[in-house]
């Protein structure tokens, strides 16, 4: 089986973009998202009384958790432990990945299932187990998929949202001789009797988390495949990886993150499972691992934590931004190259990798605030991507060019006489090559911007000259 872990091409937005616009298959997929995610978010949300301040709510639940979260994470870890589970630390991805490997190592394990988890696929968990002799086997269906096609996933919540069921199809008669048709039905009955096996013969199961409860130490995962129960019931070691920005206080407030989670990842009310884990099974259980790990990852969390982009932290992962972005809904996930893509990916990928690695991601938005008013959590990401193109500008990140275009554009911009001269030539100037006021192709840098559109000849009359006109007459 290929190994899935996904590769960061820097630099590549624009390339990845452009091949991107140039796929038919991934063009009928991207614009679907308008016509099932982004509309059954929207009228979710329509038809739950209160909705905006049931999301101020969990906005607060968030933000309160942040501010104090050196102490909800030692509650957690007193809580976990008094059940009977193991608590580990791990500054960033290569720390996480030794853990793991070693607790997996002292057990003898050769055999693991994982549930969709995209705090792993951060740190590329999958590789390095593969590379220390152990198979790995995803069983979420859309990340069983990237898995053969040796691929990183699309989108946060649909992470084969990329492909048709044809490709699917292709793709499982191809690896693994499934032979069937592009029924997904039929894809699901054979993945369904292929991964039973899988989970049978497992040692270890590896899930995230989409919450962390600090009062009961207890794990919570949403999904809406039982591979999430079978994963973290049928093996005897459970592993859970999980970003410590996913603690809240309290049971009584995972109510409110339920209501808004599923409604703004797939406009459901409520999403089929819903798994609370507190430890491993108990004395007279009959289901449940015999050991439970959780390993809280920071890997730049606490760094952000207290910076100006700590609000990036409130995100919850349902992906209702990706829906509803026109940047992500013409170019798709790969195009962003890392892990988290879409407007929260623009956000958080620059912040965890680099802000010079990943120069086009906070740019990659019109800023027209769709995402805001999806987000669950109303995050304001287009101020955090602004924020952003700020700290790019002072860590002086931009190309050379570029810096030079805007240094001399800036200038310009402050001076009337400068401005009023370089308008006035540019209407003059362009407008010998246009064609009924309209220019299709610009020339340098510029051509950027007609090689998908036209672009308007500037007035050979700026307003200050036809106001001048009115003023004479």
């Amino acid at each position: 089986m290929p190994s899935p872990f996904a590769i960061h091409e820097h630099h590549e937005f624009l390339a990845a973009s452009r091949e991107a616009l140039d796929s038919p298959n991934l063009q009928i997929a991207l614009n679907r998202l308008g016509e099932t995610l982004a509309l059954g978010n929207r009228n979710a949300f329509e038809r739950l009384p209160g909705s905006s301040l049931l999301r101020d709510k969990a906005r607060a639940i968030k933000d309160e958790t942040l501010a104090h979260l050196d102490r909800y994470i030692e509650q957690l870890e007193a809580a976990v432990t008094a059940r009977g589970g193991h608590v580990y630390f791990a500054t960033d991805g290569d720390d996480a990945n030794e853990i793991v490997a070693r607790i997996a190592s002292e057990r003898g394990i050769t055999k693991i299932v994982k549930s969709k988890s995209m705090v792993t696929e951060e740190i590329h968990l999958n590789r390095h187990l593969e590379e220390h002799g152990i198979e790995v086997t995803e069983t979420d269906f859309g990340e069983f998929i990237i898995q053969l096609a040796g691929e990183r996933p699309s989108h946060l919540v649909g992470p084969a949202l990329h492909k048709t069921a044809e490709e699917m199809a292709e793709l499982l008669n191809r690896t693994v001789n499934a032979n069937v048709t592009s029924d997904p039905h039929e894809m699901a009955q054979f993945a369904r009797g292929l991964l039973r096996k899988k989970f049978a013969e497992s040692q270890m199961g590896i899930s995230g988390g989409n919450f962390l409860v600090a009062e009961t130490g207890t794990l919570v995962i949403i999904s809406n495949e039982g591979n999430a129960r079978l994963t973290t019931s049928l093996p005897r070691v459970h592993v859970a990886v999980v970003g410590i920005e996913k603690l809240i206080p309290t049971l009584a407030d995972l109510p409110i993150f339920l209501k808004v989670l599923a409604r703004a990842a797939t406009g459901q009310k409520m999403s089929i499972y819903a798994s609370l884990i507190t430890g491993p099974r108990k004395p007279g259980e009959s289901d449940g691992p015999e050991e439970f790990h959780l390993v809280l990852l920071d890997n730049g969390r606490s760094r952000i934590l207290g910076g100006p982009m700590r609000e990036s932290l409130f995100c919850i992962r349902c992906g209702a931004c990706l829906n509803v972005c026109p940047v992500y809904r013409k170019v798709g996930g790969h195009a962003y190259g890392g892990t988290y893509s879409g407007p929260i990916g623009a956000v958080i990928t620059p912040l965890f990798d680099g802000l010079k690695e990943n120069y086009h991601q906070p740019h990659a938005s019109s800023l027209c605030g769709a995402c805001q008013a999806a987000c669950p959590v109303k995050i304001q990401i287009p101020e955090l991507l602004i924020k952003n193109r700020v700290a790019q500008h002072e860590q002086h990140v931009a190309p050379r060019g570029e810096e030079l275009i805007y240094r001399v554009w800036s200038r310009m911009m402050r001076s009337p006489k400068a401005y009023r001269l370089t308008t006035a030539i540019a209407g003059r100037v362009l407008g010998w090559f246009a064609a009924d006021g309209w220019l299709s192709r610009l020339p340098g840098p510029l051509a950027g911007w007609t090689r998908s559109r036209d672009f308007p000849v500037p007035a050979r009359k700026s307003f200050r000259d036809l106001w001048s006109e009115i003023g004479d007459d």
